[in-house]
């Protein structure tokens, strides 16, 4: 009975049987929005995935999925990263569904995809979306997100006018596509690649390349051939294929995002990880993505460069080369058809992009848990400082006094943003680079020491630590600090610290009172009910582990 419904459905839906009875039955999962223009041309791709999908005689079927735009989704799309992943597996799980192709790339897509996919673990493909063309402005190379903050602190100082900034936002962001920086979109579809789960090199083709609709189409052609292989997330991803997404996130000088989107990933996976393992790697391996905003160059001169493949030619030697990828080979196999075609772009071992690595954890007194900052995105001469806290609690009241010409600030003061971590904010947004205040912008400063429990783009710079865990909502000591207190950085000792004395903290704690809930139902509610800390990774306790979810009854 139940096999006829199926059979009668698809035939209402205008199918034939000969095209899906007997065959796989494939989802095309895609974000695809009008409100997501990194993802505007993921509907032509979703097209080209089903004419592979059909050529390998599988039977194509599209699933739209939550799509979450970076810059347009409010507060932040992290407050929905974890809905994404309930969807792409409850998705999976519910419909008559034998293999997947993902089409995402935006920040938090690439997460939620896959963390859906891999507690459903049944054979997924990850098919990105692709970075956006070059941009140029006035003949500079300009790259999305990090030229924003350049140029709009610029503006903010009084050196760029309000017709400068209406040309820059008309031109900077010239296609379809995910940022052209080495911000959270690529550093993650990166990543995705480095553990297997794309077919390999897929993660560096930009959006608008003729070669990127033919590689969606390659995704919807092995996904076939996985599912007769039986060929699953669990058996592509082990502690081999994270240590490599992990030397590789180090190389290309990735998002400070990865960490808690590996974090949650390997969690889903069943796989070890925390944070001491980001910074044990990145002190052994340099940066040697010249991208912005360590670097200079963008990612469509990192496809033509060689792209992530001939990156990982670089640092095979610490690489599991046995570890095993979608297409049905190993990492070494992948490898040996790379090259590296300019070495300015990406650079060899005894010549990196920076001597500062591309991550760091900070631990002590302020963040017990830890907390991390981007070195190689950071001034030198700030990553050993000591300076007086001004404090801000919460994103509305520095936005009111930031710009106060009577704020009592210099160039040495250390700005506090706090409130703005996973439950606090609520859902942990970029607030982590926090403005310049504009009387020391126009005085010549363009970066200082700035502290929160809150995220930060990756495509920003700046010597910005984050993600203090435990955020000071949950009552972290990040929640003691007031401002005057001296507050001392040493990312070399990879220490974080503020100079008041136990008895005095002691007397703050107990005269600390928790911050109301943010919400009193919805999907508000159970975020904050079940989110973890940044060190955790910020899933749902209920998701990260536990028994397998049972498959629904069929009646």
């Amino acid at each position: 009975m139940r096999a006829f419904a199926h059979r009668q459905r698809m035939q209402q839906a205008g199918w034939r049987p000969a095209e899906f009875v007997g065959r796989p039955v494939i989802a095309v999962v895609n974000t695809w929005s009008e409100m997501s223009p990194c993802h505007a041309h993921l509907r032509e791709r979703a097209e080209a995935v089903k004419r592979g999908v059909v050529r390998a005689g599988g039977c194509p079927i599209e699933l739209p999925a939550m799509s979450l735009g970076e810059v347009m989704v409010k507060p932040t799309t992290m407050l929905y990263r974890n809905f994404l992943a309930m969807e792409a597996e409850e998705l999976l799980r519910q419909n008559p569904i034998d293999g997947a192709v993902l089409l995402g790339g935006c920040d938090k897509t690439t997460p939620g995809l896959l963390m859906g996919a891999v507690s459903m673990d049944v054979p997924a493909i990850f098919c990105p979306a692709g970075p956006m063309l070059n941009g140029r402005w006035r003949g500079q190379t300009v790259g999305a997100g990090t030229h924003t903050r350049k140029y709009w602190d610029d503006y903010r100082a009084g050196a760029l006018g309000e017709g400068d900034m209406t040309e820059f936002e008309g031109v900077s962001t010239r296609s379809p596509g995910t940022c052209n920086t080495m911000g959270t979109a690529t550093t993650m579809t990166s990543l995705v690649d480095a553990l297997g789960l794309t077919l390999p090199g897929a993660s560096s083709i930009p959006a608008m390349d003729s070669a990127h609709a033919r590689m969606a189409s390659a995704c919807g052609e092995r996904i076939v051939e996985m599912v007769w292989e039986d060929l699953k997330p669990s058996s592509v991803l082990s502690q081999g294929s994270l240590r490599n997404a992990l030397h590789v996130n180090a190389a290309l000088g990735g998002s400070t995002n990865a960490v808690i989107h590996m974090v949650a990933l390997a969690r889903r996976a069943g796989l070890s990880i925390d944070l001491d393992a980001f910074d044990d790697v990145a002190r052994r391996t340099p940066v040697l993505a010249n991208l912005f905003p360590a670097g200079a160059n963008l990612m469509e001169d990192f496809y033509f460069a060689g792209g992530l493949l001939g990156l990982m030619t670089r640092i095979a030697d610490r690489l599991d080369l046995q570890a095993r990828t979608v297409s049905g080979g190993t990492v070494g196999d992948a490898l040996a058809r790379a090259r590296v075609d300019d070495d300015d772009v990406i650079r060899s071992i005894d010549r990196p992009v920076t001597d500062q690595p591309g991550l760091a954890v900070l631990r002590g007194n302020l963040a017990p848990d830890g907390a991390v900052i981007k070195p190689s995105a950071a001034t030198p001469g700030l990553l050993t400082h000591r300076g007086r806290a001004v404090v801000f609690d919460g994103h509305a009241e520095l936005t009111a006094r930031i710009d106060d010409p009577d704020l009592d600030v210099d160039a040495d003061s250390v700005l506090v943003l706090r409130g703005a971590g996973p439950v606090g904010a609520p859902g942990m947004p970029e607030w982590g680079a926090l403005p310049i205040p504009r009387k020391l912008l126009a005085a010549g400063v363009r970066d200082m020491v700035r502290l929160s429990d809150a995220r930060m783009s990756g495509t920003h710079y700046g010597t910005c630590v984050l993600h203090i865990a435990p955020e000071s909502h949950v009552g972290g000591p990040l929640c003691l600090l007031r401002t005057g207190d001296e507050v001392v950085l040493d990312v070399p000792a990879r220490r974080l610290d503020m100079l008041v004395d136990d008895a005095e903290l002691a007397r703050r704690r107990a005269a600390w009172t928790a911050p109301p809930a943010h919400f009193a139902r919805g999907y508000g509610a159970i975020f904050q009910n079940h989110v973890t800390q940044a060190d955790q990774g910020c899933d749902f306790d209920i998701l990260e582990s536990g028994a397998r979810t049972p498959e629904p009854e069929i009646y």
